[in-house]
């Protein structure tokens, strides 16, 4: 863990680039409204280190009455979104602090994380590429049967987390290691190579890669 904190993104959707080469490079649009310090936590009061961002500000109409308090009891504009990003120290963030896509730079490796697109109700070889029983020999109707979930008398039972049909998607992801492709102050936004978790209008939340060295 180092002591930088992320940003609060909404993915636009994705696009196509072409480098020097004209090799073609897809890139994931995110755009990035000023995020705002809103409180901070220590490990003396809180037991962890962290500071909180806010961004989007709302009006109070829109604000329900227990973030409508928070809000006047940190003293703080109401913001939409609310995000705690872990640090070392808190100490060396000051309450009110702004923070722009200018707060990464091309070329560095970043983490995003968001929700994935839900898709409803899948069965097992859509939601965990089982390949299915045979398609000749015996097997009649069943091809796409994720098989046996279990013994009879003995367990008796279906073990927890077995893999099998049910709700697949809508789930916090977060991919590693994405690579900043270019930064820009004047749109507000960051283009990353590769995908990013999350439908259109989703909310990410980027920060510094964590694995890479």
């Amino acid at each position: 863990m180092n002591n930088r904190v992320g940003l609060i993104a909404v993915k636009v959707g994705m696009t196509q680039l072409f480098d020097d080469n004209g090799v073609q490079v897809p890139v994931t649009v995110l755009k990035v409204e000023p995020c705002a310090v809103v409180a901070l936590r220590s490990k003396e009061t809180d037991g962890y280190n962290a500071v909180q961002l806010g961004t989007k500000e709302s009006k109070e109409k829109h604000v329900n009455k227990p973030q409508l308090g928070y809000f006047k009891t940190v003293n703080s504009k109401n913001y939409g979104i609310l995000k705690e990003f872990r640090v070392t120290d808190s100490q060396a963030y000051k309450i009110g602090d702004l923070y722009d896509v200018t707060y990464f730079e091309a070329g560095q490796f970043i983490d995003a994380t968001g929700v994935s697109v839900g898709k409803g109700f899948a069965g097992a070889i859509k939601r965990h590429g089982f390949g299915g029983l045979r398609a000749t020999h015996g097997v009649s109707v069943t091809h796409r049967c994720h098989g046996s979930t279990g013994n009879r008398t003995l367990p008796g039972k279906v073990f927890k987390n077995k893999r099998m049909a049910g709700h697949m998607g809508d789930k916090r992801v977060t991919t590693l290691n994405l690579k900043v492709h270019s930064v820009d102050k004047e749109k507000g936004v960051i283009l990353v190579v590769g995908a990013v978790p999350g439908a259109k209008n989703g909310t990410v939340y980027v920060r510094d890669a964590i694995k890479k060295v």
